[in-house]
């Protein structure tokens, strides 16, 4: 293997506090690997590390000479003066790249490159910067969070970008999916030592458990050996000769081993003294769209007549691009952002708890602890059981060590799994999370998942993380853009995989009608027309009254079928619909599928006579 990078013997501490020591690792050519840690333990240190922009206490860190180094940091930084165009290529926009940048700026819903950095938002400006790492074709790419602030479209088409290249990659993310389907190598970064799997995320996960288990017997073992040698220890305090000296030295690595604690929580955090009625909201027909600045383009419509009635105990995802207008709708839901038409009526009992994108502001010199006591003082979990605050944090993967910190030496993940604690801590009955997934570690997200699946109120979570929802959610609106919202019944995983089900829709033909309101079928577009307005085909002769006849019943089954693919999406959408149905209407839809392409193929034929 050739290798790109060596590191031998890396330490790095900030003041008392030691983030690794003494880890070696490398990374060959074409190796694509995930850095794994909890927030906090230097995982965005190391990265700034490797690509130069952070010093070390000790060791030495090795590339290949003459390597071109990529780095996308977590937080980007750029002139807010210069336009999207100079920030991708330093100024250097030559014919070639300009059109290389485009291709891959739209795919991350950059339009404007004319535009100034310092007119984008904070997640327009890292999707530039992911531009900028990628257009350099670097050998070696850094990437922090690369998946933050794209939609689920964008982290797809990355997914596969990434995977099909023969770059070498070393990347942090909280991704589960897109670390399983990208790297294959992991590096878990955990008790300041660095853990090498050569396997994706799914290998990873079995044997970190198996290396736990085998830490955990040794432990036990030297527990049991350990009273045995203390008994001794204590009997012979006296001086010893060579072989004495020999077991008090063995006496002490064992007490070592002895007292190690492999940090795991005993319990999964149930509440039950929660109460939402049968009430919870009811969307009235809202509408809402926004005019752009400056007027003179189409308005961008959110919702248009949208109507729904949110269940008790559901727990629902909402999904889309970015600007389609989720987090608009959770917002007119809490009332931060009225309605244009309609109403939304709120249960009288529901008590809301708010995880926004932009957090909350904190006192940087409060220490970690009292800003949850200033919350409550404790949890009440129902049956006479009560969580403390510091019971909370510490389920949270707070030490207390770390609950007695102040805040301004939390990391940026760190801040948002307190922002978390902060909304749990109000005891609310109805979570709706936006984006909680985004910079909290892969640990954490483990005990959040598990939390909701156990939570007894109602949740709505908007997110880009699949693995995230489909462990949590059982109900999905999907936000399609101008008012489009899809009703699905069942989790991420599972609408992707209907989704891939459905035929792809045929180009309309002109002139066609069918028997609804007089829309156009969606039968196959004739072939273009040459300068001379004649047919596409080689062929000179007219159709015969039988294939004209043919021609007409084809358009009518096409599109019979549509109606039918309408009917069954509606039903498979439509929350009412049975489990045994479901199947049914699912094993239809690829039949549907195949005889819409057979008929259309056919028509086809007959427009190119």
């Amino acid at each position: 293997m050739n290798v790109y990078l060596d590191v031998q013997h890396l330490s790095k501490s900030f003041g008392a506090l030691t983030l690794f020591s003494d880890i070696s690792f490398s990374i060959g050519e074409g190796q694509k690997v995930g850095l794994i840690a909890r927030n906090g333990t230097g995982k965005s240190t190391l990265l700034s590390i490797l690509a130069g922009k952070e010093g070390y206490d000790a060791g030495s860190i090795v590339f290949r000479r003459d390597l071109k180094v990529g780095f996308l940091e977590q937080s980007p930084r750029f002139d807010p003066d210069e336009s999207v165009l100079d920030a991708c290529f330093n100024h250097e926009g030559e014919e070639e790249k300009v059109l290389k940048a485009k291709q891959v700026l739209t795919q991350l819903k950059i339009r404007d490159l004319n535009q100034p950095m310092g007119q984008l938002s904070g997640g327009q400006q890292k999707r530039v910067a992911l531009a900028n790492v990628l257009l350099t074709e670097p050998d070696f790419i850094i990437l922090d969070e690369p998946t933050n602030h794209l939609d689920l479209e964008m982290i797809e088409w990355l997914e596969g970008y990434l995977g099909r290249s023969n770059r070498t990659l070393l990347m942090v993310t909280h991704d589960r999916f897109f670390l399983d389907r990208v790297c294959s190598v992991i590096l878990e970064l955990d008790d300041r030592t660095v853990y090498t799997y050569r396997g994706n995320y799914a290998y990873y996960l079995e044997k970190r458990q198996e290396r736990i288990d085998n830490r955990r017997a040794e432990i036990a073992r030297a527990n049991n050996l350990y009273r045995t040698e203390l008994e001794w220890m204590r009997r012979m305090p006296q001086a010893r000769g060579h072989k004495a000296k020999y077991r008090e030295d063995a006496f002490y690595e064992l007490e070592r081993v002895a007292k190690q604690r492999i940090e795991e929580r005993q319990i999964r955090l149930k509440a039950s003294n929660v109460y939402i009625g049968s009430k919870i909201f009811e969307c009235q027909y809202i509408s809402k769209a926004f005019s752009p600045s400056g007027g003179g383009e189409e308005a961008i419509t959110i919702l248009k007549d949208f109507y729904y009635n949110f269940s008790r105990f559901e727990k629902m995802g909402i999904v889309g691009n970015n600007g389609t207008g989720k987090s608009t709708f959770i917002k007119m839901l809490l009332g931060q952002v009225p309605v244009d038409e309609g109403r939304i009526i709120i249960g009288d009992t529901v008590r809301f708890g708010y995880f926004s994108q932009e957090g909350l502001q904190f006192d940087e010199q409060q220490k970690v602890i009292d800003v949850v006591r200033d919350i409550a003082e404790y949890v009440d979990l129902g049956g006479g059981r009560k969580l403390s605050a510091s019971q909370l944090l510490q389920h949270f993967l707070f030490t207390n060590e770390q609950q007695y910190n102040y805040v301004y030496k939390l990391s940026g993940g760190e801040r948002r799994k307190l922002y978390l604690c902060t909304v749990l801590m109000r005891q609310p009955n109805f979570l709706v999370l936006d984006e909680p997934t985004n910079d909290l570690d892969i640990v954490t997200l483990q005990i959040l998942e598990e939390y909701l699946q156990d939570f007894p109120g109602c949740v709505i979570v908007v997110s880009h993380d699949r693995y995230f929802m489909d462990k949590v959610v059982d109900h999905l609106l999907v936000f399609k853009g101008q008012g489009v919202v899809q009703d699905f019944p069942g989790n991420y995983t599972q609408y992707r995989e209907w989704e891939k089900t459905l035929p792809r829709p045929l180009p309309v033909r002109e002139g066609s009608n069918n028997s609804k309101g007089g829309k156009k079928t969606a039968a196959p577009s004739a072939p273009p027309k040459t300068k001379e307005g004649q047919g596409g085909g080689s062929s000179s002769r007219k159709l015969t009254y039988k294939e004209k006849r043919e021609m007409e019943q084809l358009e009518k089954d096409i599109a019979a079928l549509e109606a039918e693919q309408k009917k069954i999406e509606e039903a498979l959408c439509g929350g009412t619909t049975s489990v045994d149905e479901i199947t049914a209407l699912s094993k239809r839809l690829p039949q549907l599928k195949d005889e819409l392409d057979e008929k259309s193929m056919r028509w086809l034929e007959l427009s190119e006579i």
